[in-house]
């Protein structure tokens, strides 16, 4: 009985020996500042996300609240509108005709 347990030592110990070294690769190196303190640092510089150019961080906040108001959608023409609604209805004849 003893053998077995030696056995399974014996064929164990190397797998767990290679198991090691694959997580300490994947560890950030140790001057990686952590996520966490980076979404706590206040921006003093800041880029528009649309072209690119340096803000200042209140040009920069008056960007982002215009950037998440809804806007209006575009509107369509109404002959775009009204093949729409020929599709759509089309549709509906397809799912309740069985040919």
């Amino acid at each position: 009985m003893e053998s077995k347990h030696l056995a399974g030592w014996i064929l164990g110990l190397p797998l767990m020996l290679m198991a090691v070294p694959g997580r300490a690769i994947a560890l950030p190196p140790a001057d990686d500042t952590p996520e966490e303190v980076l979404r706590n640092e206040i921006l003093l510089e800041a880029r528009s996300p649309l072209d690119g150019e340096p803000l200042t961080p209140a040009e920069y906040a008056a960007l982002q609240a215009e950037l998440q108001e809804p806007s209006d959608p575009p509107q369509l023409g109404s002959d775009i509108r009204y093949n729409i609604f020929l599709l759509q209805l089309l549709r509906m004849f397809r799912t309740l005709s069985p040919f």
